[in-house]
């Protein structure tokens, strides 16, 4: 599919957006769908951290927003989505530019539909590595993205 003109322009203002700025990542990639996303995170001043690696907060907010944004773009406008949790994992000090890859499937967009036919809201659990060009692990960052119906919220 790739990137359309609409996407090229939300990734240019996403990057441009004061929060998402100041995180020193970057969104290289959305696709037309809002199936994938890609993000890169140099390694670079404003991403430094004392010990010349790259700082813990800057991995995190760089691929924050992601999956709750991903869901709302591919689910219509009866459901609420929002971030009920996340975690790090820190396995090497980042000493080069990072990637990460944001992927839900239109099984995925399925799946939540189909356990909302059953349930007012549902928990999903996702997780994306930072990763350099060789596909070493620097971090794992795993989201709990909460969806609902808009009835809930109404109530």
């Amino acid at each position: 599919m790739g990137e359309s003109l609409r996407t090229r322009l939300e990734r240019v203002v996403f990057n441009w957006y004061p929060a998402y700025l100041g995180t020193g990542g970057r969104v290289t990639h959305i696709e037309d769908d809002w199936s994938e996303i890609r993000v890169t995170l140099p390694l670079s001043w404003r991403t430094r951290n004392v010990v010349g690696t790259i700082f813990g907060g800057s991995l995190y907010s760089a691929v924050d927003p992601f999956y709750m944004m991903m869901l709302l773009r591919r689910l219509d406008d009866s459901y609420v989505v929002w971030d009920k949790a996340a975690s790090i994992q820190f396995r090497k000090p980042g000493t080069e530019t990072l990637y990460a890859t944001f992927e839900i499937s239109d099984a995925e967009v399925a799946a939540v539909e189909s356990a909302l036919e059953d349930s007012d809201s549902v928990d999903r659990e996702y997780a994306v590595d930072l990763v350099d060009e060789s596909g070493t692990t620097y971090a794992t960052v795993e989201k709990t993205v909460h969806v609902s119906t808009n009835d809930e919220k109404r109530a």
